[in-house]
Parts: C-alpha cells; sequence; structure tokens
C-alpha cells in the first residue's frame, strides 16, 4: 500500500467529506437549485455546499493556511506561505446534465510553488494524489505517464470554449492541427480529470486556454509526479496566471508545443 503523508491524509479526507453530500445531490440531479453565473457556466447549491465542506475540514486540519476558491474568492489567513486552491466541483457542466464525469480539485500551493494535489473523482471513488518528490498514485497504485513518443500514436484531450469565451479562432486552429496528425482528440468537460487522465497514461497530452488557477493547481504537481512535463503552451511557466496549459508525457512535449504554437501564428 502506498504510503500517504499526514498533508495527503487530511486532503483526501477532505475530498471524500465533501464528496458524499455530491454524490447524493447527483443523483437527484432535477431537482437541484441552479442559479446562472455567467454565459454557459452554471453553479449548483451542490457545488456550494461542497466548498464550504472543503473550507471547514482543511481550516480544522490547518487553521492558519489561506485559501483560493472557486466560488468564495480569496481568504487570507494568518499564513500566507500556504494555500489551498480549490475547485470543489469541476465538471459542473457535466453534473447538471447527469453526465458521471466530474471531480473535487484540492491543490496546496507553498511559497508559489505547488507542493500537493488532490483529485478526486467520487462516482468511481478515483482518488488521485501527489506531493512533491513523492511521486503520484492512484488511490493505492503508483502512476506514471504515458511512453508513446509518436504523434500519430497519441490521444490527445482539450477543452473546447463555449458561449461567451473569445478564443474561439485559436481553439479551432489548435484543433485542427492536432487532429491532422493525431490519434484522435477528447474532450470531457474537467480539466482537473484531463490533467488526472494523463497522469495515469490515459492521455498522452492535453492543452487549453482560459483556465483558471482551481482548474489545474492539483493537476500540475500530480502531471509532474507522474513523470509529465508542465508549461503554459508558449513554454513558459506561468500557467496560474495566464491560464494557459500544455502538459504531455516526457516525449511529447516539444512537438506538441510546437505544432499548437505555428498553428496560432498562422491566425495572428
Amino acid at each position: 500500500m502506498a504510503h500517504r503523508s499526514a498533508l495527503i491524509n487530511v486532503m483526501v479526507a477532505a475530498a471524500q467529506k465533501a464528496s458524499r453530500k455530491l454524490l447524493r445531490d447527483f443523483g437527484e440531479v432535477e431537482n437541484l437549485q441552479v442559479s446562472k453565473k455567467g454565459p454557459a457556466d452554471f453553479v449548483s447549491t451542490a457545488d456550494k455546499t461542497a466548498e464550504n465542506t472543503l473550507h471547514y475540514e482543511l481550516t480544522k486540519a490547518r487553521p492558519k493556511y489561506s485559501f483560493l476558491m472557486e466560488e468564495s474568492g480569496e481568504v487570507v489567513g494568518s499564513d500566507t506561505s500556504n494555500v489551498w486552491i480549490i475547485d470543489p466541483l469541476d465538471g459542473t457542466t457535466n453534473f447538471l446534465h447527469g453526465l458521471p464525469h466530474f471531480a473535487i480539485s484540492i491543490g496546496l500551493q507553498r511559497d508559489s510553488e505547488m507542493l500537493a494535489g488532490v483529485i478526486y473523482e467520487p462516482v468511481h471513488d478515483e482518488m488521485y494524489w501527489a506531493e512533491k518528490g513523492q511521486g503520484a498514485h492512484l488511490n493505492d497504485r503508483r502512476i506514471r505517464v504515458s511512453a508513446r513518443s509518436k504523434m500519430e500514436e497519441s490521444l490527445f484531450a482539450t477543452g473546447i470554449p463555449f458561449k461567451g469565451a473569445r478564443n474561439h479562432p485559436e481553439f479551432l486552429a489548435h484543433l485542427e492541427a492536432v487532429m491532422s496528425v493525431s490519434s484522435g482528440v477528447r474532450r470531457f468537460g474537467s480539466a482537473a480529470l484531463d490533467l488526472a487522465y494523463l497522469a495515469a497514461g490515459r492521455y498522452d497530452g492535453f492543452w487549453e486556454t482560459g483556465l483558471s488557477p482551481w482548474d489545474m493547481a492539483a493537476g500540475i504537481v500530480i502531471v509532474r509526479e507522474a513523470g509529465g512535463y508542465v508549461t503554459e503552451i508558449s513554454g513558459k511557466n506561468k500557467m496560474m496566471q495566464s491560464g494557459s496549459i500544455l502538459a504531455t508525457n516526457d516525449r511529447l512535449h516539444s512537438p506538441l508545443g510546437k505544432l499548437l504554437r505555428d498553428a496560432q501564428k498562422e491566425i495572428s
């Protein structure tokens, strides 16, 4: 059995606690009260309840730590070096349509670097977790990124911009470029799970723009601890600020990055 540190145990326990109400609500998805937060971007009572649970459980375990949360924003604690970065329900649109593909994402940033991450997919009870220097795991099994090196044999994931987003032309250029050389592209609607699946070798690469820190915080450390590479599409290392991410196994980062950048140049 993989050894979990006290920190990971705290994160796993908080995710499991928050997931219980999520699963009950998912079973009665048609009865949820839903408010509209923006174009094609919904937030449910389940979302808010899960975030409140995570905040309570993590504060109980680490009372001085700060928070950055999707629904509640920034909560500054007396310890600003340690920041919990939380998405209580990544894949809200899937959840509200009865699609069983969503996750809870908890990342811990220490002194501006991602230290630990947990992504929990409760429908299938898949707990992805990693701590810097300790490797990445799915439940009790060690995971690594895939070993594929040929673009034509590789499966990639991305996110499709929805109504109100401005980057539709950029996305279409990226998609056309990757479609033309790869085994396929998937869009499942949860960036956190895309990164978790990449870490487990289910995908060979993932790219997206317009993301928020809570979409990728946990996934960054999990992919890196699984042996993957994570940067912006430009190759820079400010994903949390720019919202641009390119994550792959250790063999495809350069060719996929070049392909995406070349496609972007053609529409500039």
